[in-house]
């Protein structure tokens, strides 16, 4: 069955997960990506999970997550002939996606300027940390940068507390889907009206998108949100994470329908609250017309009542009550667990070096008639280098220069490392 993106060719460099991700995307949906590497290969290759509790050697957990499926071409940037073997894809290709800093770019001649006038079809694709205009144009980034200068950081915690970075890399995550909804609006553009052009996006500014109504909301009123520890900082009333008696804890979010609230209070044991002037409502029950007071209250009340049953009794009544917005706290296994996400096809597998056969992530989005699929597993580092630059014109004498060279640079390279650490003579 025919993909989206089937005949889309990518030519991805890229680090971490912000590029990869988005390009990831791409080849789900059934575009050819070919990921460019340099001679060590791209770095999160190489990243062990925290605290080392996987074997040596091999492939991080990272690198693992946003390269299935791709084709890796391992060449040396530095030289005259790496960078031929990258143009020389590039003159099929329909996309130029990368996260390398501007400078860089432009100084090997792969900047936008440079590439939209030899590849006048070519859509180039690039996201960094901070936008890319403005004195930190340039500037380097991890997710928590992008983060915490949007603001989410200063909105996660308890009151009382230093701010909290959040507990998943939220700002590379949402700057690859920005940039892949980006790549694909632009892909369109080009069917529509003939036109290539450049697309971009940043971690910052999604940072910003993902706190549309909360930007807003501060815009609007004037009034500074704090950081609310389990609840929401813009909502009063019982919406928040409560804990229960085993140490689970359950997400109640709002009660739409008063014989639904009525049913709660009792199975709680708080019947009070089903008969307070200020829960009557399902807007009064997302805290409208509340104090801080009122909501401090109503909590206590609330939160003393989880703590009374242990969270699968919360979840065997909860899921009797179809007009309560609620979810139970799950950790990793549960969550590799979960019916919901098994049925939806929401996991694939990859098979890693020294480890077997893993759940991964997969591909979210179903189209009826066209659909995406996950598509295997991690290349391995420039296993594509004779079948793609030999297709692309180089020769087999060129091909070969470029795998020598490759492989002497990561040689030096390891050796050099090893010296440091004192493992060579």
């Amino acid at each position: 069955m025919a993909e989206p993106l089937d005949g889309i060719i990518v030519v991805e460099m890229t680090i971490a997960v912000q590029g990869p991700a988005a390009a990831l995307y791409l080849r789900d949906m059934g575009a050819d990506v070919i990921k460019v590497e340099p001679p060590l290969g791209e770095a999160s290759r190489h990243g062990r999970a925290r605290y080392n509790e996987t074997p040596e050697g091999t492939i991080g957990p990272q690198f693992v997550s946003g390269n299935r499926g791709k084709r890796s071409v391992c060449v040396d940037l530095s030289t005259d002939l790496g960078l031929s073997a990258v143009h020389a894809l590039l003159k099929d290709a329909d996309v130029f996606l990368t996260n390398y800093r501007e400078p860089a770019l432009v100084k090997m001649g792969l900047g936008y300027d440079d590439l939209h006038s030899k590849y006048p079809k070519l859509i180039y694709a690039s996201v960094n940390g901070f936008g890319p205009k403005g004195p930190d144009a340039d500037k380097a980034m991890l997710d928590g940068a992008a983060v915490a200068r949007g603001g989410l950081v200063n909105m996660t915690g308890a009151p009382d507390q230093p701010p909290f970075v959040p507990g998943a890399i939220v700002g590379d995550t949402s700057g690859a889907m920005q940039l892949a909804l980006g790549v694909m609006t632009a892909l369109f553009a080009r069917e529509r009206q003939g036109i290539a052009q450049r697309v971009q996006t940043s971690a910052l500014g999604t940072q910003l998108w993902l706190q549309q109504w909360e930007l807003t909301h501060f815009s609007v009123t004037g009034a500074p949100l704090k950081r609310d520890g389990n609840h929401h900082p813009a909502i009063r009333g019982p919406y928040g994470v409560y804990e229960t008696s085993d140490g689970g804890a359950i997400l109640l979010a709002t009660t739409m329908e008063q014989e639904n609230w009525d049913a709660f209070c009792i199975f709680a044991d708080v019947p009070e609250l089903a008969l307070d002037p200020r829960l009557q409502l399902p807007g009064q029950r997302l805290g409208e017309g509340m104090t801080d007071d009122d909501s401090d209250e109503i909590r206590a009340k609330i939160r003393h009542a989880f703590k009374q049953k242990a969270a699968m009794e919360w979840d065997a009544f909860l899921r009797t009550q179809p007009e309560i917005i609620w979810e139970r706290v799950r950790n990793y296994d549960q969550v590799f667990e979960d019916e919901q996400s098994i049925i939806n096809n929401y996991f694939t597998t990859v098979n890693i070096p020294g480890v077997g056969e893993k759940k991964t992530v997969g591909n979210l989005i179903t189209l009826s008639e066209t659909p995406g699929s996950p598509k295997g597993d991690h290349p391995e580092l420039g296993e594509a280098n004779q079948e793609l630059l030999s297709a692309a014109g180089m020769s087999s004498e060129e091909i070969s220069e470029i795998e020598e060279r490759a492989t002497a640079e990561r040689e030096a390279a390891i050796a050099e490392l090893l010296a440091a650490a004192g493992g060579a003579d």
